[in-house]
This record gives C-alpha cells, sequence and structure tokens, in this order.
C-alpha cells in the first residue's frame, strides 16, 4: 500500500466516523440534535443536488459540477425546473468567474480582501460546490504548525513501531491531494513565513514529500487549494514572492453600493435568525439601512452625499460586523422587546463596532454624532439611543 493509498483509506475511514457522528447526534428532537452552523454543503444540499441534476456541461474530473454550475450556485439563478438557487455571493460576476476557472486549472486562488468581504464564506461554497467537502481546512494562526499543512504522526505508534504508514496522520491537504479534493487555508498570513513556505512544492509540484520514509504523495486529478488572506489586521506575515506566484490572486471588493450591502446583511441576517430561531422583524430593513449607512460614511470618511467629509475610525466596519450588530439587535428586540428592531437595539453594538481605541476612536464617534446624526431627518431616535449608550 502507497502512502497516497494509505491517505485515502484515513480520509474515508474518518468521513464514515464524521457522518455517523452527525446522525447520532441529530437523533430525537431536531432541535437539540441539529447544528448550529451547519457546512455549506449541508445547508444548501437541496440546491446542490438540483443543480447537478440539471447540469449537463462538462466536469473537470472529480468535480461535482461545471464551472458554470459552480458559478451559478454561488451567484444564485432559476433553473429549467423551477428551482430558485439562492445568491451566496452579492459581487461582481466576472470574480466568480475567475475563480471558478482558476480552481479548474492547475493554478491555487488566494482570496484577497480587507476583512469582511465574504472571503472565508466565498472559499467555503467554492469547496462545497466543488468537491461536496468544505471541511479540509487549515485554520491559519500565529502558531499553525508545519503539521497541518503536510502531516504528522501519531506518536503512540511511531514510539512503539518507528515511522510506518499506520503511524503517519495526514493534514487536511493531504487528505486533499489523494482524493482529487479541494483543500481551504484560511488566513494564510497569519501563518508563519517558514510554515506557509511547506506550500511551495505542494502547489508547483503537486507532491508532497514524506522523507521519513522514502515515499511521496502526488495529487490527483481534482486537486486544488484556495487560501484567503488579508493584509490589514495586526499579524500579518507577508507572502514569499516564491509563494505569491504559485496563486491566481482574486481581490474580494467591499460591497459597491450601498444597497448591494443592505441587500447582503439582509439576507445573512435572515439566514442566521432561522438558524437561532429568531422571529422574524417585519420592520427591521429601516435599521438594516440605518447600520449599513453609518458603516459606509465612517469607513469612506465621507457623508452619502458627499457635503461632510468625517475622520474615520480605526476599526474596518466590514459588512461582516454590519451582520453582527443586526443579529445581535435581532436579538434583544425577540427576548426583550416588542420584536420590531428599533433604534436602541442596534445601538450599543453600532458603538461597540465603532469605538475600537477608546480614546482615538470616541472623538470619531461623537463628532459623527453631533455633526451628521443629530441633524439627519428621521434619525432623532437613533441619535438619542446612541447618546444613551455612549454616556
Amino acid at each position: 500500500m502507497t502512502v497516497s493509498e494509505s491517505v485515502r483509506t484515513a480520509s474515508t475511514t474518518t468521513a464514515s466516523t464524521t457522518t455517523a457522528s452527525t446522525i447520532s447526534a441529530g437523533a430525537g428532537d431536531p432541535a437539540e440534535g441539529s447544528a448550529l452552523r451547519p457546512h455549506a454543503e449541508h445547508a444548501f444540499a437541496d440546491e446542490l443536488t438540483a443543480l447537478a441534476a440539471a447540469d449537463d456541461r462538462p466536469r473537470p474530473a472529480r468535480w461535482r459540477l461545471s464551472p458554470w454550475g459552480v458559478a451559478t450556485y454561488l451567484l444564485g439563478g432559476v433553473l429549467p425546473d423551477g428551482t430558485v438557487i439562492t445568491p451566496k455571493y452579492v459581487g461582481p460576476r466576472r470574480l466568480v468567474e475567475v475563480a471558478v476557472s482558476t480552481l479548474a486549472t492547475d493554478r491555487a486562488l488566494l482570496l484577497l480582501g480587507v476583512p469582511g468581504t465574504a472571503k472565508t464564506w466565498v472559499s467555503e461554497h467554492l469547496a462545497a460546490a466543488v468537491s461536496g467537502d468544505s471541511t479540509l481546512l487549515v485554520q491559519g494562526t500565529a502558531g499553525t504548525p508545519e503539521e497541518a499543512v503536510r502531516y504528522g504522526w501519531d506518536y503512540a505508534r511511531l514510539l512503539a513501531h518507528g515511522p510506518s504508514r499506520d503511524a503517519l496522520v495526514p493534514s487536511p491537504v493531504m487528505r486533499a491531494m489523494a482524493d482529487g479534493m479541494t483543500a481551504r487555508v484560511e488566513e494564510l498570513t497569519r501563518i508563519p513565513a517558514d510554515v506557509q513556505d511547506a506550500l511551495i512544492t505542494i502547489l508547483s509540484e503537486k507532491t508532497l514529500p514524506v522523507p521519513e520514509l522514502g515515499q511521496e504523495v502526488q495529487a490527483v486529478r481534482g486537486f486544488n487549494l484556495i487560501a484567503t488572506a488579508n493584509d490589514r489586521d495586526r499579524g500579518v506575515n507577508e507572502l514569499s514572492s516564491a509563494l505569491r506566484r504559485r496563486f491566481n490572486t482574486v481581490v474580494l471588493p467591499l460591497p459597491a453600493t450601498p444597497e448591494a450591502e443592505v441587500d447582503i446583511v439582509s439576507r445573512r441576517v435572515e439566514q442566521i435568525g432561522r438558524s437561532l430561531d429568531l422571529p422574524p422583524t417585519p420592520d427591521g430593513m429601516a435599521e438594516i439601512r440605518r447600520v449599513v449607512t453609518v458603516f459606509r460614511e465612517l469607513r469612506e470618511g465621507v457623508t452619502t452625499d458627499g457635503r461632510t467629509k468625517l475622520k474615520s475610525p480605526s476599526g474596518t466596519l466590514s459588512t461582516a460586523e454590519a451582520i453582527s450588530v443586526v443579529t445581535g439587535g435581532l436579538a434583544l428586540a425577540s427576548h426583550f422587546g416588542d420584536g420590531v428592531l428599533r433604534p436602541g437595539d442596534v445601538a450599543a453594538g453600532v458603538l461597540g463596532a465603532v469605538v475600537r481605541d477608546p480614546a482615538a476612536d470616541r472623538v470619531v464617534w461623537q463628532e459623527y454624532l453631533e455633526a451628521v446624526v443629530r441633524e439627519r431627518d428621521g434619525w432623532k431616535d437613533f441619535y438619542r439611543a446612541c447618546r444613551e449608550v455612549s454616556a
């Protein structure tokens, strides 16, 4: 048995165990056993199944859908049988097409952007649509070891019998290579530079040497890798030029228009609210638009009408943070209010997102409140709520 065969056997065993655990956890009361945040391939299984049945276009080796089907899954559409595919990403279609086309080649994909531009979300859904499994994931941190990218060892077996195939513990990347799947590396620039460079041979030679056994794992057709990265947060490690050359880079922008950002926030809040069993708020759109307006104006340093220049706070005020603020407000309105999302439900969340540096950001926030919010028609309730939580 080669190392590749051993890894494939281990991957199959792991997948079977995971499925059994999931079924067991879901037995009985569905509310008690259902996952709080299902993987994309489970949450949208019906859409993926419908797409696979309707998709008659050529598919790359081991892909569940054609490139057209993957793009349709992400961007949304209506199938010939009337099945509605909900949009997973709201943004330029060409960016998604470039990302999907990259995965159909031998080049890895790097999704780059400031925090909150849906890099992780897009990465997960791409892997779910291409391979039917988004869980082959390496989470990048300052402490991510090389073993997380290459392989590790079962030290009990290693000490008892020495290096062997049975003692080898494959990483998600190694398993993806052996099975022709899509691996994911989140926050690549948070991983130490020497660990990042462990990917160079994998991406250029499509081979992972195992010198302890005098063998190697060669990637089979269908293997590719999606990495996400940003260069705004602290603790970022620059990618070497050698590693960056192994990727095709797609930069995910912030939403281009307020309407697009409101659409994204409302869709995600609705999805999250359903998963948390929060009742829908019939009049929540007004507060969603208000939160998005505040975030965009402070982020861009100018009011929507372009008349007033603003100071920007230290935080990113991303779309993801807007989703978090509105979801928190929805929980407050549902559990401690009358079920209607009001300014008082989102004010504290907005304050927490804006004021990250208590000294500098509080001055920015107070100036914005007094110069913009206070004078804006229809915003008196929001102004009072923000003044109350800011006191």
